[in-house]
């Protein structure tokens, strides 16, 4: 049985404060649901089976190129982050997995292992970091990494994902996931067509040395740290270089990493179209990549992107797994409070998305019936699902409200007396 780093007979006694409205709310929008021809247990199940990551980097103060302010109670490195992340899972019933970004959470694997096995926590697709420098590192990431002019800092950066990759393996991760800061800031600073070669050919390196069971992710982002140009700008690029890699490769997409309006949702539907889809990054932002909660700017975009999603889980798309993951920076609030809430704005998502009338819809697109099709997506987004997300979490042994129980176990307050005050940090944290 899994280690409690909140006792649970707290979140029992937070539950029977709220059991009886819960009963109630669940039965009436049982009722509505059963009239539309929805049956509100099959959903609850669904739920209950949807799972997403957490990143350990997460539970961490973020910060901007300005300054950062962390809070109480920080961790301390990667096996405080992992008593974060099970408080999460313990509350949420929604993240039994972490993704570590390596060499952030560096430690011995085998330590690593026992500590997640003791907690209940599994490990999800490893993140490598060639976008800043180590400490004693052979050579910078300046002016690049993969995509380097250098081959020695080329080859540098793929050992670094080698590194990543066995680690994985000796962790029960089945996923590598990688992004880039590679670009230029200035016209003519570097040959668009050779950069682009000379990252094509360190990823292929990276590729060949997977394991049979394992899956290469490619991260595109707009721009940041290069503001000029970027070696992996868009979908477009992602795709084709999942395309030229092979099946195990796959584009993964974060939600902030696009330009302001861009129409995601029908980025995920390409991408399942011709089977490159190979997971998300869900946050959510207002201006660029702000790495916000997931749904708190957009949350009508979150559930549309699961529309596309549910739409291909119920056409039966071949080999439709796609991985989700939270990738978020917390700067005014409690990281932990933070993933909670997301974990479960996405859970909604996707509830939402399972209760589209998917066959008024398809009429209403077959017959070109604008309003009504759009009106069919809106009366499922409108539908408050909060007593089948709490339900879900119940009957898995998590808390009906994982931030009122989360509060009252005073959590946060039992670490900052753990753990050392975290100095303030200057510019540069992204």
């Amino acid at each position: 049985m899994a280690e409690f780093r909140i006792a649970q007979d707290l979140v029992a006694t937070e539950n029977d404060k709220r059991a009886a409205a819960l009963k109630a709310d669940y039965e009436a929008l049982g009722a509505n649901l059963d009239r539309r021809g929805v049956d509100i247990e099959a959903i609850t199940r669904k739920v209950a089976e949807f799972f997403v990551a957490v990143p350990s980097w997460g539970v961490g103060t973020g910060g901007t190129r300005f300054a950062r302010f962390p809070g109480t109670g920080e961790p301390r490195g990667i096996f405080d982050k992992l008593d974060d992340c099970a408080v999460i899972n313990q509350l949420t019933q929604a993240t039994p997995n972490v993704s570590l970004h390596i060499p952030w959470d560096k430690a011995d694997a085998k330590e690593l292992k026992a500590k997640g096995d003791a907690l209940g926590l599994g490990f999800d697709a490893m993140n490598s970091n060639t976008f800043s420098d180590a400490p004693g590192q052979a050579h910078s990431y300046k002016y690049g990494s993969l995509s380097h002019t250098d081959a020695a800092t080329r080859a540098q950066a793929v050992e670094h994902n080698l590194e990543c990759i066995e680690i994985g393996k000796a962790l029960g991760s089945k996923a590598l996931t990688v992004w880039i800061g590679d670009g230029s800031n200035f016209p003519g600073q570097s040959n668009f067509t050779k950069a682009f070669e000379r990252y094509l050919a360190s990823m292929a390196d990276i590729y060949k040395t997977l394991p049979d069971d394992w899956k290469l992710f490619s991260e595109h982002k707009m721009y940041e740290p290069a503001f000029y140009s970027t070696i992996v700008q868009d979908w477009g690029t992602n795709y084709l270089i999942a395309q030229t890699l092979g099946p195990k490769a796959y584009c993964l997409v974060d939600l902030g990493h696009h330009a302001p309006n861009t129409n995601i949702e029908m980025i995920v539907a390409r991408l399942i179209q011709f089977g490159k889809l190979g997971g998300f990054h869900f946050n959510d932002s207002k201006y660029g990549d702000d790495d916000l909660d997931a749904g708190a700017i957009d949350p009508y975009r979150l559930f549309l992107v699961f529309n596309e999603l549910v739409d291909a889980e119920q056409r039966g798309v071949n080999d439709f797994n796609p991985a989700h993951m939270i990738d978020q920076s917390h700067n005014v609030t409690d990281p932990i409070e933070s993933l909670i809430n997301s974990a479960n704005e996405i859970r909604r998502a996707y509830a939402q998305a399972l209760i589209v009338d998917r066959k008024a819809l398809d009429g209403y697109q077959q017959d070109n019936d604008a309003l009504m099709a759009s009106e069919t997506l809106k009366r499922a987004y409108r539908a408050d699902v909060e007593p089948i997300l709490a339900e879900a979490r119940r009957r898995a042994g998590g808390a009906i409200d994982p931030i009122a129980a989360y509060r009252a176990s005073g959590y946060r307050k039992q670490i900052a007396a753990e753990r050392p005050a975290s100095a303030a940090g200057g510019g540069g944290i992204i």
